[in-house]
């Protein structure tokens, strides 16, 4: 389901998951943020989508939060943190990075600042 909000609702609207995994194991809404599109990711996660669930196609492995906040998509990261992302779930199934970190890597302050006002917790090496 890439391409643009209005195919994406069309897809739904004729029976699509919301979380139909590609061949590779890869979320649709994975992919929407990963390329910062914010549109198509609210419209999924309307659908039904958990902005938690995540993804395991190569390459396109982690959160929907992880993914947006490593890009620092900022429209993006709003949606996921509207939508209940939790701003301090790991990706690798809770033993690899969180979004702040990613955020903070990127280095994406604008992204960064929107995660710890959502309630993102630095980690032991970032609060030093």
């Amino acid at each position: 389901m890439t391409g643009d909000a209005r195919s994406t609702k069309a897809l739904l609207r004729s029976g699509a998951s919301p979380e139909r995994r590609n061949s590779d194991g890869t979320t649709p809404l994975y992919l929407a943020s990963v390329q910062g599109e914010a549109e198509i990711a609210r419209v999924l996660m309307e659908a039904g989508a958990s902005p938690d669930t995540e993804s395991s196609g190569p390459g396109s492995e982690g959160t929907p939060l992880c993914a947006a906040a490593c890009w620092g998509h900022t429209e993006t990261v709003r949606q996921l943190l509207a939508h209940g992302a939790d701003p301090n779930l790991r990706e690798d199934h809770g033993t690899g990075m969180s979004p702040l970190e990613w955020a903070d890597n990127g280095p994406h302050p604008d992204t960064a600042e929107i995660l710890r006002a959502a309630g993102a917790l630095p980690t032991l090496h970032q609060a030093r």
